[in-house]
Formats: structure tokens, C-alpha cells, sequence
């Protein structure tokens, strides 16, 4: 009766609702441990709560919506009717959601928005999506 229990995994709306308050976080310039003061919780609270390992209480989530300027609204997942089913496009937004929420997705995003042509802006997409295509097409050659 001595099993070894395989670690439970974060719920999806959890993960989900963690990686909103990771990157609305790093778009407001607040550490973890900035925001766990207004909240009244250590950092290591809030790293748990980014992750989907623990759940985020309604109130606490009111609470961290207030502080981070945005509405509750955005925390939550787009209930779009698919009865719950991940396809293909929820999961490319859960990868781009991961990679916007990292620093470097911060202010890649934060750069570009700052950035006045959209001809300069269209030009950088274009640059950035012939060097994906390079890098996997040198990948596949090797």
C-alpha cells in the first residue's frame, strides 16, 4: 500500500489563469515579489499561482486584477462553446501565451508596439519568419 504517487499535474483553466497573471505581471514591470506584497503573500505564492499548482481563489484573483490594471475578464480562458475539447488552435495559444509571457516575449512585444511604421513593422514579421525558415530548413538537412 506504499505507492509512490505521480505527481498531479495543474488543472488546464488553472495553467491558464497562471500564465495570464505571469504575463500581465511582466507587461506591468511587477516581480513576483513586488506583486506578493499588494497581495499580502510571499513571492514563492505567487510563483505557484503562475504555474497552476495552486488554484487562485475569485477574490484573490479580483485582487490581482485590481492591482495589475486589468479586468477580470482577462484572466479567464475564452469558453468559445468547444464543450472543453483542446484542438490545435488552443494549444498554438497556450505555446504562444508561454513564450510572450517569458521576458524576452515581453519586451519583444513591448519593442515592437513601439515601433510607429507598419511597413517597418510588416518588414521585421517578414525577417523574422524568413530566419524560422532557414533555421528549420537547415535543421532538416542535417
Amino acid at each position: 500500500m506504499n505507492e509512490k504517487r505521480k505527481p498531479k499535474s495543474p488543472d488546464e483553466i488553472d495553467a491558464h489563469i497562471g500564465r495570464q497573471v505571469r504575463m500581465r505581471r511582466k507587461m506591468a514591470g511587477l516581480s513576483q515579489e513586488k506583486l506578493g506584497e499588494q497581495l499580502g503573500v510571499t513571492f514563492q505564492q505567487i510563483q505557484k499561482y503562475e504555474k497552476g499548482a495552486n488554484r487562485i481563489a475569485a477574490s484573490r484573483l479580483f485582487q490581482i486584477a485590481e492591482v495589475l490594471g486589468s479586468p477580470l475578464s482577462y484572466f479567464l480562458p475564452d469558453n468559445s462553446g468547444n464543450g472543453g475539447e483542446e484542438g490545435f488552435a488552443e494549444r498554438q495559444t497556450a505555446f504562444v501565451m508561454d513564450f510572450v509571457s517569458t521576458a524576452e516575449g515581453v519586451e519583444l512585444n513591448r519593442s515592437f508596439t513601439h515601433i510607429k511604421s507598419s511597413k517597418v513593422r510588416r518588414r521585421l514579421i517578414e525577417l523574422v519568419s524568413e530566419i524560422a525558415r532557414d533555421q528549420n530548413n537547415d535543421a532538416s538537412q542535417e
